[in-house]
């Protein structure tokens, strides 16, 4: 086993399956003198299944700022301190930002461990665009959570955010009124035994008549633009009208954006009217 040099190791934990861990996470937590995690009787299940009996703290949004000094003078004298969250990745919608920037402003070593990520795991299952915006958890109150939905649907590319199983049939009735016309995915317990995708266009979502269970992330996609059709003969004429005032590659742009027509063949007619 290789040896660990004295940092903050920030270290993504399954979101379900324990058969997720990383080999380099679990060396990590070996070695480590202290780990920080959200709730000791979670990932006390979690070490136990490694068999990792390393000294395990409590470390969350209520005790985070009274742990810091702390945590940065054991790094300082030598320690290895590794954070992991209930689940996926720390700092990520989970506590640990606080304690990063004492790190960065102490010049201490952070050093990330990639692993399992609700978000980057719906997003791949989503067949949306990769060029995605993550909100985070969408407020539980009513007229907040309509207020980010709404602030929501400006954003053209596909969106992901994490809900309240309990709080589902009221954001259903907001995505409908903001984001009609796009297509959703709601990812129910990633990784575990019940895992299940319910895809829909959001013009025919619909009220679950039965409460959802576990840990829901959703992935909106992205804007769809309406589908304008014109013939070759009317592209032609756009094209022409465009030439007098704008370069080609801004006719380009600007045409396939409207039209589904190639970017070589607006370029090409381009040619014509720019010579």
């Amino acid at each position: 086993m290789m040896n660990f040099a004295p940092a903050l190791y920030i270290i993504s934990t399954p979101i379900g399956n324990l058969e997720d861990f990383t080999i380099r996470s679990i060396n990590v937590l070996i070695k480590s003198n202290l780990i920080l995690c959200e709730d000791t009787r979670r990932s006390i299940k979690l070490l136990n299944h490694y068999k990792i009996k390393n000294k395990l703290i409590s470390y969350h949004k209520f005790n985070e700022r009274s742990r810091v000094d702390d945590v940065i003078k054991r790094i300082k004298s030598g320690q290895i301190i590794a954070l992991i969250s209930d689940a996926g990745t720390p700092t990520i919608s989970d506590p640990g930002r606080i304690l990063c920037e004492e790190c960065i402003k102490n010049n201490i070593n952070i050093i990330p461990l990639p692993g399992p990520s609700a978000i980057t795991a719906a997003i791949s299952a989503s067949g949306f665009s990769d060029q995605f915006y993550f909100h985070g958890f969408i407020n539980k109150q009513t007229k907040k959570a309509e207020k980010e939905f709404k602030t929501l649907s400006k954003i053209e590319s596909s969106i992901v955010v994490f809900v309240n199983p309990k709080k589902i049939n009221s954001h259903i009735e907001y995505i409908k009124k903001y984001f009609g016309g796009r297509k959703i995915l709601i990812a129910r317990e990633i990784s575990k035994y019940n895992e299940t995708f319910y895809r829909y266009t959001v013009n025919d979502l619909d009220y679950f008549k039965e409460e959802l269970l576990g840990e829901i992330t959703i992935v909106i996609s992205e804007k769809i633009l309406d589908e304008k059709v014109i013939t070759d003969k009317e592209l032609e004429k756009e094209i022409k009208l465009l030439s007098k005032r704008l370069s080609s590659k801004d006719i380009v742009n600007k045409i396939s954006k409207k039209y589904k027509f190639s970017k070589k063949k607006i370029y090409d007619i381009c040619l014509k009217y720019k010579k």
